[in-house]
């Protein structure tokens, strides 16, 4: 069993070798969006989990998921040579890919706060006109000394 740090150190590796090589040795068109976001090694160094997102050639243009996790299947093999190959250890990891779900919670997020932000935005709006409901100065003002000379008389 492998200590922590160097299933660390092995998963960052991992991340730089397949996203060098999703980026210059695999030729499908699929994965020209494809960023490595994550990798996660077991403690035994035989599984790796390889989290990644996928951006669209624009911004207005869903990317194609069913296509790029078709494609990393597909590559699944050549990749794991080449993570054999770049790291030296002597069982290569299996490679797992999952689609990182960061971006769509950070959306979620970001939905959340503007939500939020709607709702603080009505309440000033609400609030700028409103007046208090009480006397302006609701403290009893303090007694005079003509008032206690007055007083001392009775």
């Amino acid at each position: 069993m492998a200590d922590a740090p160097r299933a660390r150190k092995m998963a960052k590796r991992i991340s730089q070798i397949v996203a060098s090589a999703i980026e210059h040795e695999v030729k499908d068109p699929r994965l020209t969006g494809v960023t490595i976001t994550d990798t996660r090694v077991t403690g035994d160094l035989h599984e790796a989990t390889v989290y990644y997102t996928v951006i669209g050639p624009k911004i207005d243009v869903e990317p194609d998921h069913q296509g790029v996790a078709q494609a990393l299947e597909s590559a699944k093999g050549r990749l794991r040579t080449m993570v054999g190959q770049g790291t030296g250890v002597r069982f290569t990891p299996s490679l797992t890919f999952v689609p990182d779900q960061v971006p769509d919670v950070a959306r979620g997020i970001d939905d959340l706060l503007a939500k939020a932000r709607a709702a603080d935005a009505e309440v000033a709006a609400r609030a700028s006109g409103a007046v208090h409901a009480g006397e302006p100065d609701p403290y009893k003002p303090p007694r005079t000394t003509d008032d206690d000379e007055d007083d001392e008389d009775d």
